[in-house]
C-alpha cells in the first residue's frame, strides 16, 4: 500500500495557496503517494475534515485565489491537548506526515509537530513576506500588484483634489509590503512598525512639498503601527492640509495569483515533496537568490527576517 501525506493550508489565505496544492498533489501522485487534503487547517484534523486529492480535483485551480481546502485560525493546536488530538487524529489517518502551506503560524505548528515526531514540510506561503529563510513568499507578489493598482487609483482622486491620502496596507508585525507598495507606487513616505518616525519632521515635510506645487502626497502606511485614523487626524491638525484614509484590508489577499506566485507556488510545491520523498523532513521550502532552497524549520523560527532600511532612504529620494 502506499503511503498518504496529508495537504494543509492554514492560518491567513493567500493567493497561490491552490497552485501549490496542485504541485504537491500532482507530483505526490507521481511519486506513488495518496495525497489527503485536511479541510479548514489544522482545525480539520481536530473535526475530521478530510478530503481524498486526486490529479481532477486539483484540476482548475492554478489560476484561483485563496484555498480549496480552506482555512482558519485553530488556537487549539497551541494546547497539549489539542496537539495531541492532531497526532492522533494523523496517525489514524495512517499519514506518513504532513505539507503545511502558510505563514508564521503555520510555521509554528510544523515546528511543534515535527518536535512530537511528524514529519512536516512548511512551505512558505503569506502575503506580508515576513518569514526568515526565503526572499518571498507564495502570495507576496499579487497582494504587492493588488495594493499598487488600488493606490495608483487613489492618486487619481488625490491630484484631482489636491489632497494627502494615508492609505492603511496591511501588516501586523512588519513592513515588508508597506515598503516595497511605497517603491512601486511612488508614495511620498511610508510608515511601519520595524523604523521609528517623526510626526512633526513628517508634517512638515508635507508642507514644503505642496509648497514645491505637489499636487498629491500618498503615506503608505502598515496596520500594525496604530490608528491610521488618529495617525491622518494628527497630520491635518500639523499641516491644516486636507487627509484621506483608505484602508485596503482584504482586497489584499483576494484576487487571480499573478504569474510569478504561481510559479513560485509550484516551484515550492515540487520541492516539498521532493524533500519528503528523499527523507529530508522539517524544513522550510522558499528560495534565495533566484534559486528554490529550503532550511530546518527550528532555524526559521529562532531568526527574524530584516528590514531593508536602504531601500527606504531610495524611496525618500525619489519622492521629492
Amino acid at each position: 500500500m502506499s503511503e498518504k501525506v496529508g495537504v494543509i493550508t492554514s492560518g491567513g489565505d493567500a493567493p497561490g495557496m491552490n497552485a501549490a496544492i496542485r504541485a504537491v498533489t500532482r507530483y505526490g501522485i507521481m511519486l506513488g503517494y495518496q495525497m489527503v487534503g485536511i479541510r479548514r487547517g489544522f482545525k480539520g484534523l481536530l473535526d475530521d475534515e478530510f478530503m481524498t486529492l486526486t490529479l481532477r480535483s486539483v484540476s482548475g485551480i492554478i489560476n484561483s485565489g485563496g484555498t480549496m481546502l480552506h482555512t482558519g485560525r485553530c488556537p487549539e493546536t497551541k494546547t497539549a491537548s489539542g496537539m495531541n488530538r492532531a497526532i492522533k487524529t494523523i496517525k489514524e489517518l495512517g499519514l506518513s506526515g504532513l505539507v503545511v502551506i502558510g505563514g508564521d503560524g503555520s510555521l509554528a505548528a510544523g515546528n511543534a509537530l515535527s518536535k512530537r515526531g511528524i514529519k512536516v514540510i512548511n512551505i512558505a506561503a503569506s502575503i506580508d513576506n515576513d518569514i526568515y529563510g526565503t526572499d518571498e513568499t507564495i502570495g507576496y507578489d499579487t497582494a504587492l500588484n493588488t495594493a499598487v493598482e488600488a493606490i495608483d487609483k487613489i492618486r487619481d482622486t488625490a491630484t484631482s483634489h489636491d489632497r494627502i491620502f494615508v492609505v492603511e496596507v496591511m501588516g501586523r508585525e512588519h513592513g515588508f509590503l508597506t515598503l516595497d507598495v511605497g517603491l512601486a507606487a511612488g508614495c511620498e513616505f511610508i510608515v511601519v512598525p520595524e523604523m521609528k518616525y517623526d510626526i512633526k519632521k513628517l508634517a512638515d515635510e508635507l508642507i514644503r512639498g505642496k509648497e514645491r506645487g505637489k499636487t498629491s502626497e500618498i503615506i503608505a502606511f502598515a496596520e500594525g503601527v496604530g490608528s491610521s485614523l488618529e495617525f491622518a487626524e494628527k497630520i491635518t491638525k500639523m499641516t491644516g492640509l486636507e487627509v484621506r484614509v483608505s484602508n485596503l484590508g482584504y482586497i489584499q489577499r483576494g484576487g487571480r495569483p499573478t504569474a510569478r506566485t504561481r510559479i513560485l507556488a509550484s516551484k515550492f510545491g515540487f520541492e516539498a515533496i521532493r524533500l519528503f520523498k528523499q527523507k529530508k523532513y522539517n524544513r522550510l521550502v522558499g528560495i534565495t537568490d533566484g534559486k528554490v532552497s529550503s532550511i530546518p524549520i527550528h532555524r526559521a523560527m529562532r531568526c527574524e527576517k530584516k528590514f531593508n532600511e536602504k531601500e527606504l532612504k531610495v524611496l525618500r529620494n525619489l519622492s521629492i
